[in-house]
């Protein structure tokens, strides 16, 4: 039986011509590329929380305790009857880690992958009968609209997992303005935040042993090629991931194993032996760097918290006037 989500259906006209036409489009440029936000079609998903059990991928245990140390301090910033609204949902994992402290008036997780979405929802609703529980499928990479019945009282923004660092500096600029404006003076934002690091670690985490970031990556052309026209064959291509010290960013690609050419809705495209199409950037921040972007956006830091090997840090970012 349907359990009681409000769900929204704010996609753009639909997620197929959105993946099409950016397809089209990023396999014509120099170098070719596409945005990480087509990684999350269901199987996309259910392969990246597999990525966050990797014992290499320290983002998401460490992030998680994280929250569990500062859950009374979170409590006491963003005081009683908020309404929660996480950006990025997944599972909505981590969001329980608040729930109970914060008790929340209403809660709307917004992720692209529908069926993912549902599910981590509807389960949110059977675990806490209490919660006014809403979902919307949606793309917050633009800008953020929330749905009509979803009433702003005393707003919290929830945008875990430093998904943030999959936008360009400027993007990522532009995104916390977008949230700023729908936020009212005071409104919160809790925002994970992964830190600069030894190459090591940081390359490790994108290239785990069992090989699940790589059949994540490389879900993205199976995607391709099951929704689009398109011949397109994962098995020759290959998963890269190395970190860009000058930018400070994990850069992902998949490169070609030889010189092919590919068909996408009757368009021909051309790889050479060892060319890529760059799939994805995950920035990572100094403390004081990304406080200077929040500040940058119209945002104050009530509150900073990281792990014990600065690995990861949690920012409580609140929206001035």
């Amino acid at each position: 039986m349907a359990l009681a989500v409000h769900f929204h259906d704010q996609t753009q006209p639909t997620h197929d011509s959105s993946l099409r036409d950016e397809a089209l489009e990023g396999f014509a440029a120099s170098p070719k590329h596409i945005s990480p936000k087509f990684f999350y079609d269901r199987r996309g998903s259910e392969l990246f929380e597999q990525i966050c059990l990797q014992p290499e991928y320290y983002v998401t245990r460490t992030e998680e305790k994280i929250l569990a140390k500062a859950a009374n301090e979170i409590l006491e910033i963003a005081g009683p009857q908020t309404d929660l609204i996480e950006l990025g949902s997944g599972a909505s994992r981590k969001v329980r880690l608040l729930l109970e402290g914060l008790r929340p008036v209403s809660y709307l997780g917004i992720d692209i992958s529908e069926d993912f979405l549902l599910t981590s929802t509807q389960r949110l609703a059977a675990d806490y009968p209490w919660l006014e529980v809403h979902a919307a499928c949606a793309d917050f990479s633009d800008e953020l609209k929330l749905p009509d019945d979803f009433t702003l009282h005393h707003p919290l923004v929830f945008f875990p997992g430093s998904s943030i660092g999959n936008f360009t500096p400027l993007e990522a600029r532009k995104l916390l303005g977008h949230l700023h404006a729908i936020l009212p003076p005071g409104g919160g934002l809790l925002i994970g935040v992964d830190l600069v690091k030894d190459r090591s670690v940081l390359e490790a985490a994108y290239n785990d042993r069992a090989h699940v970031t790589a059949a994540f990556n490389l879900n993205l052309l199976q995607r391709i090629r099951q929704e689009l026209d398109s011949d397109i064959d994962p098995s020759r291509f290959t998963h890269r991931a190395f970190f860009n010290e000058q930018d400070s960013r994990i850069e992902m690609h998949l490169v070609s194993r030889e010189a092919q050419d590919v068909m996408i809705e009757g368009q021909r495209f051309h790889f050479d032996a060892g060319e890529s199409l760059h799939t994805e950037n995950s920035y990572k921040y100094t403390l004081q760097s990304f406080a200077d972007l929040a500040n940058s956006a119209g945002f104050d830091c009530s509150g900073q918290w990281t792990d014990a090997q600065d690995l990861f840090s949690v920012h409580y970012l609140q929206r001035r006037p």
